[in-house]
């Protein structure tokens, strides 16, 4: 119940945000603007985005190995503790990577006109409409066969295990396009930006 909370809150911001930013788009973009959030800005990109990206990958690698030793026990408390952290880490870190890498997009120009950055952006946010349309009904159908477990029971349904390995890869696939924003982010490469790819 309290990590739905947390959630919800985290929700509740970022669609603050997108409100904030849709009906006062200057007043936003003066904020974000403002030179003197620049440092601060790009220390807070790089440090949400790479705890971000490092908490989706050991997670990913955490659940793999839980699973490879096929106790109940063990499956259930990774499963437990990677979604608690994905509730309570990942929530914040996506809204300011967000935040930070809006800042510095104002500080560098057009966003949509920069090939890099318009790239990474719109990977950025496919990635998490890939979690939000996949990952979201896979975990609702895992926790519903986890609440009619048996306690007594000394291994985990064969559907429940199938769903955990599904999950295992449906954060894989989410995980790719981060790697491709960090590759982005840091070599900035000559790309044609996403404007201008219906010209």
């Amino acid at each position: 119940m309290k990590t739905r909370l947390v959630l919800a809150g985290f929700l509740v911001i970022m669609a603050g945000m997108i409100g904030f930013a849709a009906f006062s788009p200057e007043a936003f973009a003066a904020l974000l603007r403002h030179p003197s959030m620049y440092r601060h800005a790009r220390f807070v990109h790089i440090a949400a985005v790479t705890l971000f990206f490092a908490n989706a990958v050991v997670g990913i690698l955490w659940e793999q190995r839980s699973l490879a030793t096929g106790s109940k026990e063990v499956i259930l408390h990774t499963y437990n503790t990677v979604t608690l952290l994905d509730s309570h880490l990942s929530s914040p870190l996506i809204i300011l990577s967000v935040l930070g890498g809006l800042s510095l997009s104002f500080n560098v120009g057009a966003l949509w006109q920069i090939g890099w950055l318009s790239v990474g952006f719109l990977l950025f946010l496919l990635s998490g409409l890939f979690w939000i349309v996949s990952d979201i009904p896979t975990q609702y159908k895992i926790r519903q066969r986890i609440s009619n477990l048996e306690p007594g029971d000394p291994t985990l349904p064969d559907e429940l295990i199938r769903l955990l390995r599904l999950r295992c890869w449906v954060s894989m696939a989410g995980v790719v396009p981060l790697l491709i924003v960090f590759v982005l982010m840091v070599y900035k490469p000559e790309i044609t930006a996403v404007a201008d790819w219906f010209r």
